[in-house]
């Protein structure tokens, strides 16, 4: 692990909790992650995806955040796309050719890219390797960022009931949490919660 953080992504050292998680993530067992803004939980997903075989679908509704992520990501070598709605419907084809070509190890998507079911369908024709959901909190009835589109989101179990499932947040109280891992449907999840008083 150390090894590839500093070879991929040019760190010396872990953030406090993200070798835990990725840990975790590389057990296969489903978490919900609560790490600050700022503390490394894209990390927590990436640096797994490099050492797993197939695709590391990842749920967002920032698309200025994936596109951001996705040319970090291709900076340090790493192959990754992105399926949104800025695309042009050949954008998306040839997006989605590289992925099932297996010429990707990171898949970002939007929430409402994941109710359509021709993306479903794409999604069983590839292997994939897991599957993290950033900004979770927007699931939640109790959040204050609640998302419709998310609440498909708990139909992923059932397509794909071999991979595990990690919910990624900065913001979720106790109820929020419990709320995030029932409408994920997460099995038996971990739960890893980090340090919120920072220099």
């Amino acid at each position: 692990l150390h090894a590839l953080l500093k070879s991929r992504f040019g760190y010396d050292l872990f953030l406090p909790m993200q070798e835990e998680v990725i840990t975790s993530v590389l057990d296969g067992r489903d978490s919900l992650v609560l790490m600050p803004t700022g503390g490394g939980k894209s990390l927590c997903y990436q640096l797994p995806a490099l050492l797993m075989d197939g695709v590391t679908l990842v749920v967002s509704p920032l698309i200025a955040l994936m596109k951001d992520q996705v040319d970090a990501l291709r900076a340090t070598g790493i192959e990754a796309g992105y399926v949104n709605s800025t695309l042009s419907p050949a954008e998306i084809s040839r997006v989605q050719r590289q992925a099932f070509d297996g010429k990707l190890k990171v898949l970002y998507a939007a929430p409402e890219r994941l109710a359509m079911s021709a993306f479903r369908r794409f999604l069983h024709s590839i292997a994939l390797s897991l599957i993290a959901v950033d900004e979770a909190h927007c699931i939640s009835q109790w959040g204050h960022e609640f998302r419709p589109e998310y609440r498909r989101l708990a139909e992923l179990h059932d397509d794909f009931p071999d991979i595990s499932i990690h919910a990624f947040t900065a913001t979720a109280t106790l109820q929020v949490r419990e709320d995030i891992a029932n409408q994920l449907a997460l099995r038996d999840p971990e739960f890893l919660i980090g340090a919120f008083d920072r220099p």
